[in-house]
C-alpha cells in the first residue's frame, strides 16, 4: 500500500507542477485540479486512466487529458 501512496503522491506533485505553469487539466471532458485526477485514480476500480496531451504549435503542452479506460 505505501508503493501506491508514493505514486499518489508523486502524481499529486507531477500535476501540481503542471497547473502553476498554467496547463489546463481534464477528466473525461470535464476541467479538474490535481487533487481531482488523483482522487479518480484513487477510487478506481475496473478502469484506468489514458493521458492525452494536447500540444501547441511549438510542441509545448498547452493541455492534460485523463480518460477512463474500462479493463474488461
Amino acid at each position: 500500500m505505501e508503493n501506491n501512496n508514493t505514486n499518489y503522491q508523486e502524481l499529486f506533485t507531477e500535476l501540481t507542477k503542471y497547473e502553476r505553469s498554467g496547463i489546463r487539466m481534464q477528466i473525461d471532458g470535464l476541467p479538474a485540479s490535481p487533487l481531482q485526477i488523483v482522487s479518480a485514480h484513487m477510487v478506481r476500480e475496473d478502469s484506468n486512466y489514458m493521458r492525452d496531451y494536447i500540444v501547441d504549435e511549438n510542441g509545448m503542452v498547452q493541455e492534460l487529458d485523463f480518460y477512463k479506460v474500462k479493463i474488461k
